[in-house]
C-alpha cells in the first residue's frame, strides 16, 4: 500500500500553511464550547431548566472531548493522522446539525456529547501532528504560538455568540457553529496531508501506546499539571455567564466584550512564551508562573468571599486567566517530548484528562447558585493547587541527569 494512498501526500515539514490550518482544528473545541455561552440564560429560558441543568450541555461536550481524544489519538498512531482525522470531522459536521434542531435539553445535551467526541479528533491529532514534525525549544516555541493562535476562538465566540444571540437565538448560534464544522471538514480534505509514515506508526493493539504512555512517571506528572491548569481555565468558563452577567450586571454583548478581554490576554502571554521558549527553558517558565496562577485564583476566592465589589472580580479573574498562557503550551511540549514514539497516544492523554477535569470542574462552579462566585474561587484554587503539586512531582531524581528540570 502506497504511504499516502488515502493521506493525500507525505507531510515532513511544518510549513507555516500547515501550522494555520492545524491551529484551526485545535480552535474548535474552544469555538465549540465558547459560542454558546452568552446563550445559556435564554436555553435556561426556552427549556425551563436552572443553571446546572444547562450547564450539563456543556459538562456532555467536554466529556466527549475527553472520551474522543482517547479513542482518536491512539488510532491515529497506528493508522496515521489522517484517516482518524477525516471520520471525526465528519462526525463533528452531522453532530452540529442535530444540535442545532435539537428541540429539548435532553436532545442538545446528547447532541453535544457527539460534538464533543467527534471534534476531539482535530484537537488531540493537531497535537501529535506538531509532535511528529518538532521537538524540544520548536516544539516549546510551536505549542506556545498554537495556544496563542487558538486563542483567538474564546476571543471571538463570546462576543460573536453574544450578538448572535439578541439577533437569531440560541438555535442560530449553533447553526453557526454547525457552518464551522462544515469549514473544519472542508479543511481536512482540501489541505492536510500525514504527518506518520507508515514506517512510524504503532504495531498490534491501537491502544497499546496508551498503556506506555501511562508507565512514565514525568508524563504524567505534566499530564496532570496541564489537566489542572485547564481546570482553572474551565472553571472560569462554565461559570463566566452568570458570573458577569448575573453578579457584575453585565449584558451579553458586555460579557462577550469582557471574556474576548480575558482571551486576549491569554492570547498575548501565549506569544510572549512562545518567544521566551528561545531563551528560556520551559521548565523555568512554568516553575514561574504556577505559583502565580494560584495566587491569582486564590485572590478570587478571597474577593467572592469578602464585601468587595463585584467588579473586582473581573481583575483577579484576568490575571489568573492570563497567566495560563505561560503554562499549558510549554507543559504541551514537555509531556510530548517524554513520549515521542507514541505522540498520538500522548496526546490522548493529556487531552482526555484535560477535558475530563474540565467536565469535572463545570458543574461545580454552579451549586451555590447564579449570583455567587464562591464556588468559583474554591474549584479554582484547588485546581491551581493540583498544578503547583503535579509540578513538583516532575522533578528529576538526582540521579537521572535529565537536563529539562
Amino acid at each position: 500500500m502506497p504511504a499516502l494512498s488515502f493521506g493525500r501526500r507525505a507531510v515532513t515539514a511544518l510549513t507555516p500553511g500547515l501550522f494555520l490550518a492545524l491551529a484551526l482544528l485545535s480552535a474548535t473545541g474552544p469555538f465549540a464550547s465558547d459560542l454558546y455561552l452568552p446563550s445559556f440564560p435564554e436555553i435556561g429560558r426556552d427549556f425551563s431548566a436552572g443553571a446546572t441543568g444547562v450547564q450539563l450541555t456543556l459538562t456532555a461536550f467536554l466529556l466527549g472531548m475527553a472520551a474522543g481524544q482517547l479513542l482518536f489519538g491512539p488510532l491515529s498512531d497506528k493508522y496515521g493522522r489522517y484517516r482518524p482525522l477525516l471520520i471525526g470531522s465528519a462526525g463533528f459536521v452531522a453532530a452540529s446539525v442535530a444540535a442545532a434542531l435539537a428541540p429539548n435539553l435532553a436532545v442538545l445535551i446528547g447532541a453535544r456529547l457527539v460534538q464533543g467526541l467527534c471534534s476531539s479528533a482535530g484537537v488531540v491529532i493537531a497535537r501529535a501532528a506538531i509532535s511528529d514534525l518538532t521537538h524540544g525549544p520548536q516544539a516549546a516555541r510551536t505549542f506556545s504560538l498554537l495556544m496563542t493562535i487558538g486563542g483567538v476562538a474564546p476571543v471571538v465566540a463570546p462576543t460573536a455568540g453574544g450578538l448572535l444571540a439578541t439577533t437569531v437565538g440560541w438555535h442560530g448560534v449553533l447553526w453557526v457553529l454547525a457552518g464551522l464544522a462544515l469549514v473544519m471538514f472542508a479543511c481536512v480534505v482540501f489541505v492536510l496531508g500525514e504527518t506518520r509514515p507508515p514506517e512510524q506508526r504503532s504495531q498490534g493493539s491501537p491502544f497499546a501506546g496508551l498503556r506506555e504512555v501511562l508507565r512514565s512517571r514525568r508524563f504524567l506528572g505534566y499530564a496532570l499539571l496541564f489537566a489542572s491548569t485547564f481546570g482553572v481555565l474551565m472553571s472560569y468558563i462554565s461559570a463566566s455567564s452568570f458570573i458577569y452577567q448575573n453578579l457584575i450586571g453585565f449584558t451579553a454583548a458586555q460579557y462577550g466584550f469582557a471574556f474576548g478581554l480575558n482571551a486576549l490576554g491569554l492570547v498575548a502571554t501565549g506569544y510572549i512564551s512562545s518567544r521566551l521558549a528561545r531563551r528560556i527553558p520551559p521548565r523555568r517558565t512554568v516553575a514561574v508562573a504556577v505559583p502565580v496562577l494560584l495566587a491569582a485564583s486564590a485572590t478570587v476566592l478571597a474577593l467572592a468571599l469578602s464585601p468587595a465589589p463585584p467588579l473586582l472580580l473581573a481583575v483577579a479573574i484576568f490575571c489568573a486567566v492570563a497567566v495560563i498562557g505561560f503554562i499549558m503550551g510549554n507543559t504541551t511540549a514537555l509531556a510530548l517530548d517524554e513520549v515521542r514514539h507514541t505522540s498520538g497516544s500522548g496526546s490522548a492523554v493529556l487531552g482526555g484528562g484535560q477535558f475530563f477535569m474540565g467536565a469535572l470542574v463545570s458543574p461545580l462552579t454552579g451549586l451555590a447558585g447564579e449570583t455567587s462566585a464562591v464556588p468559583l474561587g474554591i474549584v479554582m484554587t484547588c485546581a491551581a493547587l493540583l498544578a503547583g503539586a503535579a509540578l513538583a512531582a516532575t522533578r528529576s531524581r538526582p540521579d537521572s541527569g535529565n537536563s529539562r528540570t
